[in-house]
C-alpha cells in the first residue's frame, strides 16, 4: 500500500513551483524528474541514488530508455487499467521517441487530472486528457514507505 493521500498533497504542494530543467527544489524550481525526487525526499527521505546531469532531450538520438529503466529499479510498476490517486505516469511525447516525460495522478474518474512540471510552465495540475492519456507508456507507484517506529 502506498502513501497516496500523502503524495497528491505533496504533489499538490509544488503548484506554481517555476519550471528549471534538472532542479528539484520546492518553490524555487523543478523539472518534471525533480518534481518526484522532491515528492520521493518528503516520503523516504534520502533519495536512492545519485542523478546524473541530463539533458533535455533524454538521449532521444540514441534511443535509450533512462527514465523507464530508473522508474522500473525505484518504483513499482501496475497495470495501466489500475489508476488511483499518486500514481506515477510515463509519457512518450512522440512516437518512436523515448519517454522523458512524467507526472503524478492528482484525481481520478470523471474530471482527471495529473500534476507535472514541463518547458515553459510551473508545476501545474492540467486535465488528464485524451492526448495525454494517449502518451502513457507506463504507471507506477511508490513503494510502500518504511514502516514508522
Amino acid at each position: 500500500m502506498t502513501a497516496s493521500p500523502h503524495i497528491v498533497a505533496e504533489a499538490r504542494a509544488w503548484l506554481g513551483t517555476p519550471y528549471r530543467h534538472q532542479a528539484s527544489v520546492k518553490g524555487a524550481g523543478a523539472d518534471c524528474l525533480g518534481l518526484l525526487r522532491g515528492i520521493w525526499r518528503a516520503l523516504y527521505g534520502d533519495e536512492p541514488t545519485v542523478v546524473p546531469p541530463y539533458t533535455p532531450d533524454w538521449l532521444e538520438v540514441s534511443g535509450q530508455e533512462l527514465l523507464l529503466s530508473a522508474a522500473r529499479q525505484w518504483l513499482v510498476e501496475k497495470p495501466a487499467a489500475l489508476d488511483a490517486p499518486g500514481d506515477v505516469l510515463l509519457f512518450r511525447m512522440r512516437p518512436g521517441c523515448v519517454a522523458k516525460h512524467l507526472g503524478i495522478v492528482g484525481d481520478v474518474g470523471v474530471a482527471p487530472t495529473f500534476i507535472h512540471a514541463y518547458t515553459g510552465h510551473d508545476v501545474v495540475e492540467s486535465p488528464f486528457s485524451a492526448p495525454w492519456q494517449r502518451k502513457v507508456i507506463a504507471r507506477f507507484q511508490f513503494p510502500a514507505p518504511p514502516a514508522a517506529g
